[in-house]
């Protein structure tokens, strides 16, 4: 049994596959006979496709919001970030209960809620103890495009740059692009000259704005090769899993004394 807590904060895009790889890790996590719980951070989300261990919803409803304040969907989910906020002392408790090797964190579907509001950084620094990092997904329709791919990075290192939390690029549902597009996007990632050469073969402004965005993701470091992950076929999981071991405990095994 571990001495510390990993816990791996999944973020990205709306429909990049958050919620499919928190319930996929959380599932080869079981069948390797490892302990991990799910918790679910997003108070509006309807359908999950999985039962989080813990779930904000219990503290924190945007649709109660909605009806009790009137307020729109928006503004429901800007209150229902800031509330949550102010119950996560109690939730941390709950889930530092379960006194589980890994937590397996699903952030809210728009971005913008767990990646620019303050009460992120509650997330990130109420527990006392352990690890945590941020997963960050990629979306693998916008990254099949070199423009879109670049965009991702661009957000990607934004959301290292309010946080000072460790951050690994995950490509999500990866089983949705081709061999030839996969392969593609991974050479975009291995090499910037790669990626520049597809960008400069696009002759519109958006393109000369990519490439000067494309400069400065490599200069921050965000040019990076993700861990391809498909959470419907559970293909790379343990992939991700031997960078987290790697990235805290220098390579030795989660379940090692």
């Amino acid at each position: 049994m571990m001495t510390e807590t990993v816990r791996i904060y999944f973020v990205g895009t709306a429909g990049s596959g958050k919620s499919t790889l928190t319930q996929a890790f959380k599932l080869w996590m079981e069948e390797q006979g490892l302990n991990a719980i799910t918790v679910n951070l997003d108070p509006g989300v309807e359908r999950l496709g999985y039962t989080p261990d813990v779930d904000i919803r219990d503290w924190v409803s945007v649709k109660e919001l909605m009806e009790e304040q009137g307020l729109g969907p928006n503004g429901a989910q800007i209150a229902g970030a800031d509330l949550a906020a102010l119950a996560f002392p109690e939730i941390s408790e709950v889930i530092e209960g379960f006194r589980s090797d890994y937590v397996l964190i699903d952030t809210p579907g728009q971005i913008e809620l767990f990646a620019f509001r303050e009460a992120s950084n509650v997330f990130l620094t109420s527990f006392t103890s352990g690890y945590s990092m941020i997963a960050f997904v990629l979306d693998p329709v916008i990254a099949r495009k070199p423009t879109g791919l670049i965009s991702l990075f661009v957000l990607s290192s934004s959301v290292q740059f309010r946080f000072n939390t460790p951050i690994e690029l995950v490509l999500g549902k990866a089983d949705l692009l081709s061999e030839t597009e996969l392969e593609e996007v991974q050479n975009w990632c291995d090499s910037p000259e790669r990626l520049q050469e597809a960008l400069e073969g696009i002759e519109d402004m958006h393109s000369m704005a990519s490439l000067e965005f494309q400069k400065a993701t490599e200069t921050l470091g965000a040019h990076r090769r993700p861990v391809p992950i498909s959470g419907l076929e559970l293909t790379g999981i343990e992939d991700l899993y031997n960078t987290v071991q790697q990235l805290f405990f220098g390579g030795e095994d989660l379940s090692s004394d």
